[in-house]
């Protein structure tokens, strides 16, 4: 009997532990609206000034903040859909940022036989404010870093640009130290391997939500994070 009632408590518990966070709350909503507003700002910004200092690491890192804009815009229309749809999203944000790794990757190729040495005090200047502007949009989003694919993958962008600024900084550095366009180079390839690596775990986590089983895909909504989930008394 006493073993019954054990068994009786676990699949209570397991029965009642909360789906991963959806995005469906209003404070998520303004995050989102928020972040989504500095890394468009920051794409003007930071496309300008890889421009005019000749930085590839400055280039590839703008072209991720306009990804981040518009994949952000893609996580907030899929909020409150169901979970395939959401899924998928997170599949086209995965896939997308692959395709920033791969450009990011080949031009760096190119910039190694046919470029100038980058404007170091550009890409530290730069690099900082972008370095705020990220920091910022990931202290945002901490609160929300485990939800589903289409929210996580939200987070992840947001950290990998933090990780991606203080690259561009370093490499401002090393730069002026070295007098040459390597290190500029080095950290464009770096960001490549990090975007791929973030883009293979969203559509990892995008493929498992979608080969779940309808009845676990209509198992109702997440708890916003910092919500209590109250479980139901274990029987006696």
């Amino acid at each position: 009997m006493h073993r019954s009632n054990d068994t009786r408590i676990v699949v209570s518990q397991h029965c009642c532990e909360a789906p991963p966070f959806t995005g469906e709350s209003v404070a998520y909503r303004r995050v989102l609206f928020a972040v989504i507003a500095i890394n468009a700002t920051m794409f003007g910004v930071e496309l300008t000034a890889g421009i005019l200092a000749s930085s590839q690491a400055l280039k590839a890192d703008a072209l991720d903040f306009l990804a981040d804009s518009l994949t952000y815009a893609l996580t907030l229309l899929m909020i409150g859909r169901p979970l395939r749809w959401r899924a998928s999203a997170a599949l086209v944000k995965g896939a997308s940022l692959g395709v920033v790794a791969l450009w990011v990757l080949g031009t760096t190729v190119h910039r190694m036989f046919n470029g100038d040495v980058p404007d170091q005090l550009v890409m530290g200047g730069i690099g900082l404010l972008a370095l705020f502007a990220n920091v910022t949009s990931a202290l945002l989003l901490m609160r929300y870093r485990s939800g589903d694919a289409n929210v996580r993958s939200v987070w992840l962008c947001s950290r990998n640009d933090a990780i991606g600024n203080v690259a561009v900084i370093a490499a401002a550095g090393l730069v002026f130290l070295t007098g040459t366009a390597w290190p500029d180079l080095a950290v464009a390839l770096v960001m490549a391997a990090l975007f791929l690596h973030s883009a293979t775990g969203i559509i990892r986590q995008a493929v498992g939500e979608l080969r779940q089983p309808p009845a676990a895909r209509a198992h109702g909504h997440a708890h916003e994070p910092g919500q209590e989930h109250k479980r139901p008394t274990p029987a006696a």
